[in-house]
């Protein structure tokens, strides 16, 4: 029966426009229209019913990154919107394809959230300075859950494309093919739609952990960058605050990488770094440099740099950019060593720092005069 259905939409090129309208509004043409309602009522029925069943009785998996109704709604949809391609029906397709975007927006945007509104981060996170196994594979699972199917939505919505174009394959057909992309385009807001609530959700979590760092960097203001040669050596050696921040940085995000998707947890460590790197930038201009300190502040800078990329798949440089220039500077033999970095001279480097912010880092240092910065032309 498909088969003819099919084959409905492709006897105009065979026959006279008088026979082709005769054929249209006969016996077997209603048929078909009358089966294709009932088609349309029946899958839509089964959709909505399979895609609440698959809510109703969501679980945990064992070693999974997500619950189990991401990858049973997600099936759901998708057979549904393979048979309404195979009917080469344009008017099923859209159906069907609208239902499957309601229960996207609606219901199952629904379950997503009500899950990441159940997350009382701060206090069930940590139990006496640890952290909690079975909360934080809560939180990240629900957080995976809106990942995945940020994912999923888009995969979707690229198959279901893919399979209108074999369905709908005559020169004829561009104008049902139109209409299908432009349904097509609202799983693209899903998608988005899912990320911004993902985003929202790594932003508590982060929001979680930063107060358990923030007395560790803060500790950065009590420390001196005036050093003497010895001072300088001594800290190689028994760094004053880094290595505590960075065993603080493994001891409360690290455990939550095997419950986190790859993107989540990547995500999840460039917003532990855009605190870390944020409140540095505080401390730092409110410091007092010689040169053996803005070495010392590249030292440090590499050695964050180093751990964390070690840690996110994702390049981190560009987080640490200012904070590394603001090291260049300050490890300047005199002012105008300055030129030989900017403007013209700056060679691959892009400046993160405006010229008004490179005069200010130059003025912490101890041994250079307002005067000659004052007189740089940047």
């Amino acid at each position: 029966m498909m088969t003819k259905m099919r084959e409905v939409g492709s006897v105009d090129a065979q026959l006279s426009p008088r026979a082709t309208n005769a054929f249209r509004s006969g016996a077997f043409s209603r048929s078909v229209k009358e089966l294709t309602g009932f088609y349309i009522i029946l899958e839509e029925f089964f959709m909505v019913e399979n895609v609440r069943k698959a809510i109703k009785i969501d679980e945990f998996i064992p070693d999974g990154l997500t619950t189990s109704m991401v990858d049973d709604v997600f099936y759901v949809l998708q057979s549904c919107c393979r048979r309404a391609t195979s009917t080469s029906s344009v008017q099923s397709v859209l159906a069907v394809l609208n239902g499957a975007i309601n229960l996207l927006n609606n219901e199952f945007t629904e379950a997503l959230q009500r899950k990441t509104r159940e997350l009382n981060l701060g206090s069930k996170l940590f139990l006496g300075g640890v952290g909690v196994s079975k909360t934080g594979s809560e939180i990240a699972t629900a957080l995976n859950n809106l990942d995945i199917s940020s994912e999923f939505v888009l995969k979707l919505r690229h198959e279901i494309a893919d399979h209108c174009v074999e369905a709908f394959p005559a020169p004829a057909d561009r104008v049902k093919l139109q209409k299908v992309k432009s349904c097509l385009s609202e799983l693209a807001e899903t998608s988005n739609a899912f990320k911004q609530v993902l985003n929202a959700g790594l932003e508590q979590l982060a929001s979680s952990i930063t107060p358990r760092l923030r007395p560790i960097v803060d500790v950065v203001a009590t420390i001196s960058y005036e050093l003497s040669e010895m001072q300088y050596t001594e800290n190689e050696i028994n760094d004053p605050w880094l290595q505590k921040l960075l065993h603080a940085v493994e001891t409360n995000v690290t455990w939550l990488q095997l419950t986190m998707t790859t993107n989540n947890y990547d995500s999840f460590v460039h917003l532990i770094i855009d605190f870390i790197v944020k409140r540095l930038e505080v401390i730092m201009t409110q410091k007092r440099f010689n040169q053996l300190g803005g070495l010392q502040l590249d030292r440090d800078a590499r050695t964050l740099v180093g751990h964390f990329s070690s840690m996110t798949q994702r390049t981190v440089r560009d987080k640490f950019a200012r904070l590394t220039q603001m090291a260049t500077i300050l490890n300047l033999e005199k002012v105008s060593e300055i030129l030989d970095y900017w403007g013209e001279n700056s060679g691959p480097m892009t400046w993160r720092l405006t010229p008004a912010e490179v005069r200010r880092i130059l003025s912490l240092r101890v041994d250079f005069k307002p005067e000659s910065i004052a007189a740089l032309k940047l």
